[in-house]
């Protein structure tokens, strides 16, 4: 059961927010509180932040949070902050994408809409590093195992099947994959993890 607290100064979009996870089995909604400073962490393991903009800094937390918006520019602020794992999905983020972002964050993985992860991280520039070393964090076994199979040339649902996870997760594992090697496409990971030695063809 993963214990998750809602933040947000919206009293409606906690309610909403609720609603959508109450009857979800494997999740527990153990508080609603107005901001960040006041989830209670020995009981949270991932808080829903849906006020981003109200937040200015973040101290190191003891759970995951995935954030709810659509403004890229207020997360930058973030990225190198003491997160030990998070995620981004819109505003209006559907209950099963929703549920799947909980699910992955509580796991420690990045996750997020690509639409809006794409750009949040840079690799460095050209010729200034090879090898995984040059990634602003290192691809996760999983990661490592989708991008394979995305090589092979088998589609999201395939991949699925064959490491026996959810399309979901598929395609979370893919935005986390896209946001650390810096490219947009399933064409341009694959090359840039060839050109990182990261998979062989």
């Amino acid at each position: 059961m993963i214990q998750v607290t809602i933040v947000s100064p919206n009293h409606a979009l906690r309610v909403g927010l609720r609603e959508m996870l109450n009857n979800q089995a494997n999740i527990e909604i153990v508080g609603e509180v107005v901001s960040l400073e006041d989830v209670n962490e020995r009981e949270t393991e991932v808080a829903i932040l849906a006020s981003v903009s109200s937040v200015r800094f973040l101290e190191k937390k003891n759970f995951a949070i995935l954030f709810l918006t659509d403004d890229v520019d207020s997360l930058r602020g973030f990225i190198n902050s003491n997160l030990h794992a998070w995620g981004v999905l819109s505003a209006n983020t559907t209950e099963e994408e929703l549920v799947a972002g909980i699910l992955s964050v509580s796991e420690g993985l990045w996750v997020g809409a690509p639409s809006l992860m794409q750009g949040l991280m840079r690799l460095p520039k050209s010729g200034e590093g090879l090898g995984e070393e040059s990634l602003l964090e290192n691809l996760t076994t999983r990661e490592k195992e989708v991008l394979e199979k995305m090589a092979e040339g088998l589609a999201n649902k395939q991949i699925a099947l064959a490491l026996s996870i959810s399309e979901h997760t598929v395609k979370f594992h893919l935005s986390s994959l896209y946001a650390k090697l810096g490219v947009a496409s399933r064409t341009e990971a694959v090359k840039r993890g060839i050109e990182l030695g990261l998979i062989s063809l």
